[in-house]
């Protein structure tokens, strides 16, 4: 099956932008930047979980799709958790780190998080368009949840945006990127000045789905709140998408290893966290926002370089790449045979096939 350029671009931008608020989120929140962060951060990963979520339509509860989540989702992740916490005890000096893989670094609860969407999408495909007010209710609910072993709480908070890529057809996104651009463009402007207003009615913690209603502060109630980000999240995630270019380039060849890149750009900020860059960063205002989100862009775009991403992926994903290997030699073998039973064997009166 051909890959879709419109879905390889998306994935691309989306997980250039998650390593563009990972380096963000490591400078003083002072006006421009504390505005851009919450601006971002209201559609990025809204956005990323919808394509997630339209990418897992087809997943059933067959042994090879099940043994896909666990050898694709839960293998990197054991692997990378070990060694995102190794790496910061032995650069960084950080740690101990207790209820290691129970309680996920932070960019890594989205392989779970995933896991969990996967298992429940049969479900929600059962139910029709009547999952996405079911999955809102359960969103609005997880807020109250002090209980957040594998990032439960973002798992259910972001399940409304799952959803809607779960239930969005090859004909709504056609619609959806039909739109004149002046319309998705309107509405990512009312999405930047209600987040340079949150600090009126809200806190950025309420943008990552991650804490308890008990420890966020809302001029609303905590439920309404909720729902008032999930339908400003939703639309600007969804003027975003419209507005992504369904043009083939070397950009969109790199989509295809986007989960390199969110699985090992956590060593890079981690790195970068160690150094000196953030606070230069701070002292320089607008130019260090500037420096620090092209140095993000350029990270991003280094680990999906082929030859990067292709040793990184063996390293984080070694039994799918023990599996294609496997598969390579099978094939080979069976060509070789196949060439074998119809090579041409010299007779007396010419040549004839030799007997299967």
């Amino acid at each position: 099956m051909s890959r879709d350029p419109w879905l390889d671009n998306a994935k691309m931008l989306l997980v250039t932008l998650v390593v563009v608020g990972h380096t963000w989120a490591l400078l003083a929140f002072t006006g421009l930047h504390n505005q851009l962060y919450d601006f971002l951060y209201l559609w990025h990963m809204p956005a990323f979980v919808m394509v997630t979520g339209y990418l897992s339509q087809r997943f059933t509860y067959s042994p090879q799709r099940v043994w896909g989540l666990v050898r694709g989702l839960l293998v990197p992740y054991v692997i990378v958790e070990a060694a995102l916490a190794a790496f910061r005890v032995a650069v960084g000096g950080e740690g101990p780190f207790h209820h290691l893989w129970v309680s996920p670094h932070w960019p890594l609860w989205y392989l779970p998080a995933v896991f969990c969407w996967r298992l429940a999408t049969p479900a929600l495909r059962s139910l029709g368009l009547a999952a996405l007010p079911v999955a809102i209710a359960i969103s609005v609910a997880g807020g109250y949840l002090d209980w957040d072993y594998l990032a439960l709480r973002r798992i259910l908070g972001f399940l409304p945006f799952f959803t809607i890529g779960l239930l969005a057809t090859r004909q709504s996104i056609e619609r959806l990127r039909a739109l004149p651009r002046v319309v998705p463009l309107a509405a990512l402007v009312g999405g930047w000045f209600m987040t340079a207003a949150i600090g009126s009615w809200g806190q950025t913690r309420w943008l990552y789905y991650s804490w308890t209603y008990a420890h966020l502060d809302s001029a609303l109630p905590a439920p309404l709140t909720r729902l008032l980000l999930l339908t400003a999240g939703s639309i600007a995630a969804l003027a975003v998408l419209a507005l992504i270019p369904a043009q083939q380039s070397w950009f969109t060849r790199m989509g295809s290893v986007s989960l390199v890149v969110y699985l090992c750009h956590g060593f890079v900020i981690k790195t970068v966290s160690y150094s000196g860059i953030p606070a230069w960063a701070d002292d320089h205002g607008a130019l260090g926002l500037l420096v620090t989100a092209l140095g993000a862009i350029g990270v991003g775009l280094l680990l999906a370089s082929p030859p990067v991403s292709t040793a990184l992926q063996r390293a984080i994903d070694p039994l799918t790449y023990a599996e294609q290997r496997f598969d390579a030699a099978r094939d080979l073998q069976f060509r070789a045979a196949q060439m074998t039973r119809t090579r041409p064997a010299r007779m007396a009166g010419g040549y004839e096939r030799v007997p299967a």
